[in-house]
């Protein structure tokens, strides 16, 4: 494995952890602050596009080739 590889394998892991970590924020946040379904769908929705929004980035360079 060459460093390249390695910066590309540990890039994709680091992000999709600090993701995963990002959603298990939004749910205690959500818990904790006692807000119902409504609060808690609106702190997943909001909080939620800027990770799609990140991804669709990611995708969208692969399609262009960039």
């Amino acid at each position: 494995m060459n460093i390249e590889q390695f910066e590309s394998v540990s890039l994709t892991l680091g992000i999709g952890g600090l993701v995963l970590y990002m959603v298990y924020v939004m749910y205690k946040l959500a818990q904790e602050s006692g807000a119902g379904r409504f609060g808690t769908l609106m702190i997943f929705l909001t909080l939620g596009l800027g990770i799609i929004g990140f991804a669709a980035k990611s995708v969208i360079q692969l399609v262009i080739e960039v």
